[in-house]
């Protein structure tokens, strides 16, 4: 079994080094986080995770790989009611979705891929970050719930830009 992990959460198995956000390959294994809020958290946990009913690439379960983003969600929730569920995904047959308007934006899972990633800076996601959207809430395997990091506004980019916090 191969792993690749996003980030250092100090807990990444011997011999597995980071992960640069390059796309995702097909058939392997990536740690990825949902942020979520705390009690949400404690629901998914409970039942496992549901497909959204729609979103920028359609219905799925919506993941990344960065850390920094999933700790930005729910934007509207204070960071302190704030929880990221750590997950192993199985990401099947990836698509990138690397520009607004993509022919296959929301229809991906129907031509056969198992995971939409949106490669960050591609112009379709404000913050610049990466993310990915999970057809099968099967092929997740919640690891655990963390603390996310610390973030805070980043004023002139508009109510939903944020950064992380360098002196927290």
């Amino acid at each position: 079994m191969y792993y690749q992990w996003a980030e250092d959460d100090f807990d990444v198995p011997p011999g597995v080094g980071r992960l640069g956000l390059s796309a995702p390959v097909d058939g392997r294994k990536y740690v990825m986080y949902h942020g979520t809020t705390r009690q949400n958290a404690q629901a998914i946990l409970r039942s496992g995770f549901h497909q959204s009913a729609d979103g920028m690439l359609g219905p799925g379960v919506y993941l990344s790989r960065d850390l920094k983003k999933a700790s930005r969600y729910p934007i509207e929730y204070p960071e302190s009611d704030r929880a990221v569920l750590k997950v192993l995904v199985d990401v099947g047959n990836v698509i990138a979705i690397n520009r607004k308007y993509h022919p296959l934006q929301k229809t991906w899972h129907d031509r056969g891929y198992d995971t939409a990633w949106v490669p960050p800076n591609c112009g379709m996601v404000r913050s610049g970050l990466e993310e990915d959207c999970v057809w099968d809430p099967n092929r997740i395997q919640i690891s655990k719930i963390i603390k996310p990091l610390p973030v805070q506004p980043s004023y002139g980019y508009g109510a939903y830009a944020w950064r992380l916090c360098a002196s927290c």
